[in-house]
């Protein structure tokens, strides 16, 4: 499975482009899933059709897909009460449901909310041969981009505190034998513990997502239009790519017309200088925006990803 994720400011057009693109694999024979990353959903608009947070046949190989962040941040959510409820049964303490509750609202849900569908596109859709992305607005895409390597330092030491934790039990079990609360029999070997089965398991996964979007099958592609504004935001997202060690594949200079050639070339040099460090770069001409089905475009997006 390839995966492709378009990434651009706001309004150069990466939904049209992504949807151009998936629409294009398709019908070079490949079986393709557009997934929409962006609160904005603009899939449905485009193909004209409905769109949920499950994926939806649209041609014999298209498959179309608008990730409901809230469905997602509620489940994450329900995931962390399930966990720390188990680990406290043997206390009344503590009201989670309340408290989570609140969490619904507290910055990141929205981003661990994205990394969590994305994990689990790539983990699970495997039988396609494409997977094509479109994204959120720069900062939050770069901020979903940026999770998975968090998430891995930051896991790995809630496993050696939990480790720590275990350690400390298996002390008192080999002092006063099983050591219970209330008839809660508490865990000290590793196997056996939930919370780190649980950690375990979390960590794996983002371990093979870190490599995956590293990897070879991966591609990022920036959409961008000639003029300032649009340099701007790109500049940003190329700096984020390269601090993340993320493969910038493709460029695309969207809604270009020949009378605007010479922003066209300043853009394209102030963003990728002279060498270009192998990035294929493309201008892609102005369509019109009435058209219902602006998703077949005579211009050739997939090239470069093929």
């Amino acid at each position: 499975m390839k995966t492709i994720f378009f990434t651009g400011k706001g309004g150069v057009g990466k939904s049209t482009l992504s949807a151009t693109c998936a629409w294009q694999l398709s019908e070079h024979g490949y079986k393709t899933l557009l997934v929409s990353l962006d609160p904005a959903h603009n899939i449905a608009d485009i193909f004209d059709t409905q769109v949920g947070h499950k994926k939806s046949k649209f041609t014999k190989n298209l498959y179309l897909q608008e990730a409901d962040l809230d469905k997602a941040a509620s489940a994450y959510i329900e995931q962390n009460i399930d966990i720390l409820t188990e680990v406290y049964s043997y206390t009344k303490a503590f009201n989670f449901d309340t408290y989570f509750k609140v969490l619904r609202y507290s910055p990141g849900v929205e981003e661990y909310a994205s990394l969590t569908i994305l994990e689990e596109v790539f983990r699970t859709e495997t039988d396609f041969d494409y997977v094509v992305f479109d994204t959120p607005p720069t900062g939050l895409t770069l901020r979903i981009l940026a999770l998975p390597n968090i998430s891995i330092t930051w896991v790995d030491r809630l496993r050696r505190i939990r480790k720590q934790i275990l350690e400390k039990r298996h002390t008192i079990h080999n002092i006063t034998g099983k050591y219970s609360e209330k008839g809660f029999l508490l865990a000290y070997d590793e196997k056996k513990d939930t919370v780190m089965q649980k950690l375990n398991d979390i960590w794996h996964r983002y371990v093979n997502l870190y490599k995956l979007l590293k990897g070879a099958d991966n591609s990022i592609a920036v959409v961008f239009n000639p003029d300032y504004l649009s340099l701007r935001e790109s500049q940003r997202i190329l700096e984020g790519l390269k601090d993340l060690s993320l493969p910038l594949r493709a460029a695309f200079n969207n809604k270009y017309q020949d009378d605007l050639e010479e922003t066209a070339e300043e853009v394209e040099r102030e963003l990728f200088g002279t060498k270009r460090d192998g990035v294929h770069i493309a201008r892609v001409p102005l369509v019109a925006a009435a058209r219902r089905d602006t998703y077949k475009n005579d211009f050739d997006v997939t090239g470069v990803f093929r």
